[in-house]
């Protein structure tokens, strides 16, 4: 899984945001490990003087799937990106386990294939 850490120009932290935010996304969604191909986070800091002006939006791209994301507001930077996380492992959740237990069954799509009989004469 390939971690991305975008910010604007508003937002200052340099690479030891960079590598706080790659190493608390590696341990959060480490379950997905293998599902997850790219993850984006983009921080950026919205104009104005309102309140929770920081935002953060990570993008997530299961391998075969449409790519995910989800969005945070809030007044700090750290505040944003655990908001942003902790929506995003909701989010992965949901779908891992639609997609992975089928009414509380395996779903015939992950169930492994039959092994080859030998033909007969």
């Amino acid at each position: 899984m390939q971690i991305q850490v975008n910010t604007d120009h508003n937002i200052h932290g340099g690479e030891g945001l960079a590598t706080y935010v790659t190493t608390e996304l590696e341990t959060a969604l480490s379950r997905f490990g293998g599902w997850l191909t790219r993850v984006e986070v983009h921080l950026s800091e919205d104009g104005g003087s309102k309140p929770d002006d920081k935002k953060c939006v990570i993008e997530a791209r299961p391998g075969g799937k449409q790519p995910v994301a989800v969005t945070h507001h809030a007044a700090t930077v750290d505040d944003a990106y655990a908001g942003a996380a902790h929506k995003l492992g909701r989010l992965l959740d949901s779908r891992y386990s639609r997609a992975h237990d089928h009414k509380g069954s395996d779903s015939i799509r992950h169930m492994p294939a039959p092994e080859d009989e030998e033909p007969q004469a």
